[in-house]
């Protein structure tokens, strides 16, 4: 099915009410506490899946100093316009949850507490909740690669009633940082599997361009990551990797036996090329379980993100090919935009 978008466009301020975001600081000055009020009374999934896969939403790029979009240098310095299309995402009971640093998560949870204060469900209860904890190698500094945890701590992912912790190192050969970033995702492993959580880990091979990082998404590269990231921590029972689709992916997932989630990358012109590879890497191995995904579904060029986030759910749980995602995503563009409104 051909991808049509034609004068369509997203607009966060149709969707989620400027009062509500204004709220949010109120909270904090007036009650901090909250969130870890709210944090604790969440109702948690009794299993991680429900299916046995997960489609989880990435939401810690500006903590690393990471705001483009396309040729947008800051649209995700906006945190009225990142936390409007997060929640709009979340109204798409599929999507199993959110992966974010804790400014993040705890805006989230207000705005949550929020919309139930004016008569909403919940878009939390059931959910995953994963915490960022590293974010330290800000980017474009000389310190990139030592990327050190700067964030959620493996207690206090405990301690807010969440499910698992996610870290990432990105290994520059040449680099000694890098190893200092490997070190530590192995001190946040040990911690986490100490606590009974799980670790989502992303391990990536870099090569510096300039001043900048790419990514080394050749299979041969990729397995050798997946080889000794399995291999991290003093056990790798809740270890679930992260990690980019590429050409061969069948390779790479006979590389292990733990669960593959499979990565966005940065964001594209429209979503059928996400939606390819989804479709594509999904039916590469049995241990292949889904996706953490980001930008390409908070931010699709001018689409919905509640639409994307259904062709994206509906490939990993409904088992959809490309045609019956791209289908689905058309007929929801724009479903329910005055849920929040309707609430005032």
């Amino acid at each position: 099915m051909k991808y049509e978008i034609g004068d369509y466009e997203f607009r966060v301020s149709d969707f989620f009410p400027k009062e509500f975001f204004d709220e949010i600081t109120d909270i904090r000055v007036n009650d901090p506490d909250l969130v870890l009020r709210e944090a604790k009374a969440r109702r948690r999934r009794e299993k991680l899946t429900k299916d046995g896969k997960l489609v989880i939403l990435a939401t810690d790029h500006p903590a690393r100093r990471v705001t483009r979009i396309r040729d947008d240098p800051l649209i995700m310095g906006d945190r009225y316009e990142y936390l409007g299309r997060v929640i709009r995402v979340l109204m798409n009971e599929e999507f199993d949850g959110v992966m974010g640093t804790t400014d993040f998560i705890e805006d989230l949870i207000i705005v949550n507490y929020i919309i139930k204060q004016h008569g909403g469900k919940s878009l939390l209860d059931d959910r995953v909740l994963i915490g960022s904890v590293n974010r330290g190698g800000f980017e474009g500094c000389i310190f990139e690669m030592d990327d050190a945890p700067t964030s959620f701590t493996p207690e206090s992912i405990k301690e807010m009633n969440m499910d698992g912790g996610k870290f990432m190192y990105r290994l520059d050969p040449n680099d000694q940082a890098s190893g200092k970033t490997v070190r530590y995702c192995v001190q946040v492993i040990n911690r986490l599997n100490e606590l009974g959580l799980y670790s989502f880990v992303e391990p990536l091979s870099v090569e510096k361009e300039g001043s900048k990082y790419k990514v080394k998404k050749d299979y041969a590269t990729i397995i050798k990551d997946v080889s000794a990231a399995q291999a991290l921590g003093d056990s790798s029972r809740r270890i679930w990797l992260k990690i980019p689709y590429c050409e061969n992916f069948e390779r790479v997932a006979r590389a292990t036996t733990l669960p593959i989630l499979m990565l966005g990358g940065p964001a594209r012109e429209d979503p059928t090329g996400t939606i390819e590879e989804f479709a594509r890497g999904m039916r590469a191995g049995p241990n292949v379980r889904g996706v953490l995904v980001g930008r390409n579904v908070t931010f699709p060029y001018r689409d919905d993100p509640y639409a994307v986030s259904l062709a994206v759910s509906g490939i990993v749980h409904r088992g959809y090919d490309v045609d019956e995602a791209i289908r689905r995503l058309m007929e929801n563009r724009g479903r329910d935009m005055d849920f929040l409104y309707s609430l005032l």
